[in-house]
């Protein structure tokens, strides 16, 4: 369900490219910080794992989000895709989590995978 973004040149139209410039702009206020990243697991297992794979692999039109691309797109950009969503590409809009949760979410991604170090 979550992000179906950037594989590579194989996405027409990104998402990533229909995102609003000033969007990229927006900062992750939970950037860096380890429990934002865990809860954001979580919520990733639970809210996006069914399209996107557990392992962020991608399954069927839903594309991987284990990729450099994921990594390295600015946090605003990523979270303006979760919260508009493009139902025509298959990514629903996730506005109905509240903006913590999304931002935990993107917390997460871009910092390519849980922490297993607990």
């Amino acid at each position: 369900m979550c992000l179906a973004i950037a594989a590579g040149a194989a996405i027409p139209a990104t998402l990533l490219q229909r995102a609003r410039e000033e969007a990229a702009r927006v900062p992750n206020p939970f950037e860096g910080d380890a429990g934002a990243r865990r809860a954001g697991a979580k919520l990733y297992a639970r809210e996006c794992s069914a399209c996107h794979g557990a392992n962020r692999e991608g399954r069927g039109k839903a594309p991987p989000l284990n990729r450099p691309e994921i990594y390295k797109t600015p946090a605003g950009t990523l979270y303006w895709i979760l919260r508009n969503g493009a139902l025509r590409q298959g990514m629903p809009s996730f506005a109905h989590l509240p903006e913590p949760r999304r931002w935990q979410i993107i917390t997460y991604l871009r910092a390519g995978g849980p922490d297993t170090s607990h």
